[in-house]
């Protein structure tokens, strides 16, 4: 049972991961209470879920373009400086997020470029967190790593949520925005207590500056890189194709015929599948058939989401409201699980194969896919919804999921023989 439990040797042995992790999982649960803020605001002002979704566009072009660049500065400069400089910029913007609630503001385009900014940010500072630890960590204790920033993540996006629908039902959504605020501090103490961290080698026969250039050095490298590409594109089409977030304040405020708790609640129901997965993710560094255990895990994702779809479906059929509500959250649980499980062996996969100096530029790639897969898929399954219903959006989008993995694995089956032992782009 113990092999079981998660690998906490990295928080014991290193006080410079332990504070990075406390400190962002701190912010995290901020950042979620925002996200699921932001999202109620837009449709307390509009009614309508083609305007959340309009949120994933707006949130899309900054985190695409500063997510490249930023990881090109984090290949180029010292990873600690280019973190800490955007997590401020986060936080201001975090504050302005109060502000515009406390001023009463109505105008849902000041919250779109809000999201934009906020999204820029996190595209340079994601990339430059990431790439880090593989300095301050053996390669040995990544997996372990990676699980427990998982695990963090996910408690986050647990508690946020639910943190989000009690305070706006409380207080409104100034007081979901200023508790965001406080708590986006957390990071900010965890990078100013780290050593410097400057580049550990060069780009060889690339550019020497960060910039676009640089950026375009990163996907030739990624063009030779089968493996850790495989893990951009597997993530893309579970995210583009069955993305669920959009359709959440519709289907806990009106199909289940609850309030802001409600869609708090179908927020956290996925991330606490993720807890459970993590808590129990003491063997994960055991595997060895990595890309076989993404793949898998992609598969359990499209059917926790058409689960979803079912249960919705359901409502004041041939189920009651509050059978529908358990259902629907039994089977974003599931998802959420199987997704956990997922990061896990797609970080590990780009920070073990990939070498340092492209690392910064690969996890800007990878952050780009996955916040802005999400984003697009928000898009897509808000369009999608406002023409066949949120519950069969669910439903074919979770078995377009599973069909696109099949494909997926038929086209590149040497993916899913991938041996961690011996890592390789």
């Amino acid at each position: 049972m113990r092999s079981l439990l998660p690998d906490l040797t990295p928080l014991r042995e290193n006080a410079e991961y332990r504070r990075l992790w406390t400190g962002f999982t701190l912010s995290n649960v901020g950042s979620q209470m925002a996200v699921v803020a932001i999202g109620l605001q837009v449709y307390d002002l509009t009614r309508s879920t083609a305007a959340v979704g309009l949120v994933g566009l707006f949130a899309l072009v900054p985190l695409v373009v500063m997510g490249l660049y930023g990881g090109s500065l984090s290949d180029h400069h010292d990873r600690r400086v280019v973190a800490l400089a955007a997590n401020a910029v986060a936080w201001v913007t975090s504050i302005a997020c109060a502000v515009q609630a406390w001023l009463g503001n109505t105008n849902v385009v000041l919250l779109y470029v809000l999201v934009a900014v906020w999204n820029g940010a996190f595209g340079v500072s994601s990339p430059a967190r990431s790439s880090i630890y593989p300095r301050i960590l053996p390669r040995e204790q990544l997996p372990a790593a990676n699980a427990l920033g998982v695990l963090a993540m996910s408690v986050a996006m647990m508690v946020g949520p639910l943190l989000a629908g009690l305070l706006v039902d409380w207080g409104g959504f100034r007081t979901a925005y200023s508790v965001d605020a406080l708590v986006t501090l957390a990071a900010l103490w965890g990078l100013w207590r780290l050593r410097p961290l400057p580049p550990e080698e060069h780009d060889e026969g690339g550019t020497t500056r960060a910039g676009f250039g640089s950026v375009v050095d990163g996907f030739r490298f990624l063009a030779t890189a089968p493996n850790v590409r495989m893990t951009f594109v597997a993530d893309i089409a579970a995210m583009l194709l069955a993305q669920p977030r959009v359709i959440f304040p519709a289907a806990g405020a009106v199909i289940l015929g609850g309030g802001a708790s409600t869609v708090g609640l179908l927020y956290a129901a996925a991330a606490v599948g993720a807890v459970l997965a993590t808590l129990l993710s003491g063997r994960l560094g055991s595997v060895r058939r990595q890309g076989l255990a993404i793949m898998v895990s992609i598969v359990g994702w499209g059917v926790g989401i058409c689960g979803l779809g079912v249960a919705l479906l359901g409502v004041d059929g041939w189920l009651t409201r509050e059978q529908a509500l358990v259902g629907a959250l039994l089977a974003m649980a599931f998802a959420g699980g199987a997704d956990a499980v997922s990061a896990v062996f797609r970080t590990t996969i780009l920070q073990t194969a990939a070498p340092d100096r492209m690392r910064g530029r690969l996890q800007g790639v990878f952050i780009v896919v996955v916040a802005g897969g999400p984003r697009v898929g928000e898009l897509v399954g808000g369009a999608v919804a406002e023409r066949i219903g949120e519950g069969w959006m669910a439903v074919w989008g979770g078995v377009a999921c599973v069909l696109a993995v099949g494909l997926l694995s038929l086209r590149q089956p040497g993916f899913l023989r991938y041996d961690s032992r011996r890592p390789t782009p």
